[in-house]
């Protein structure tokens, strides 16, 4: 199988902004794994196409749009009449930036495109499930998806 291997930095936490170096820890990862990366490591996508995905993944992870994984474990109202759980801290400057970066990009890239993008890029689909969730031959997502990731790398100007 091919690796296309990249140094990605560890977000900060607490421990790391009290000290004072400004090292930051770095994580090697295998981009080749997710259905974008396995797309160029075969030689599917252009660079152009799989930078394009990249940047929009990023700024659907910044701005942290997925569904949460875990448990919420506030406990539940006693009676029926007693108010919900309070909403969720609001974003942050860094986070509401990110969503609309993510919002205009989506919108750029057109109506009929979106459900195709999303679903390779930010959930990790592979294209053999999406064509069949949506009803499409086989071999055409792959079409879709190059144009898709054209429009996209126009919206973000990559050469």
């Amino acid at each position: 199988m091919n690796r296309i291997l990249a140094e990605r930095p560890l977000p900060r936490d607490g421990a790391d902004r009290r000290r004072k170096s400004k090292a930051v820890r770095t994580v090697t990862v295998n981009l080749a794994e997710a259905p974008l990366g396995r797309l160029r490591a075969r030689g599917l996508i252009s660079a152009r196409q799989f930078d394009a995905g990249e940047t929009l993944r990023a700024d659907w992870e910044r701005a942290q749009l997925a569904p949460p994984l875990t448990m919420r474990w506030d406990a539940a109202p006693a009676d029926r009449n007693a108010r919900a759980a309070p909403d969720p801290a609001p974003p942050t400057l860094k986070q509401a930036a990110a969503r609309r970066r993510f919002d205009a990009a989506v919108a750029a890239v057109g109506r009929g495109f979106t459900d195709l993008l999303w679903r390779v890029v930010c959930a990790g689909e592979g294209m053999r499930d999406i064509e069949t969730a949506l009803g499409w031959p086989a071999r055409t997502g792959r079409v879709v998806l190059g144009i898709a990731l054209d429009r996209l790398a126009d919206h973000y100007r990559i050469r």
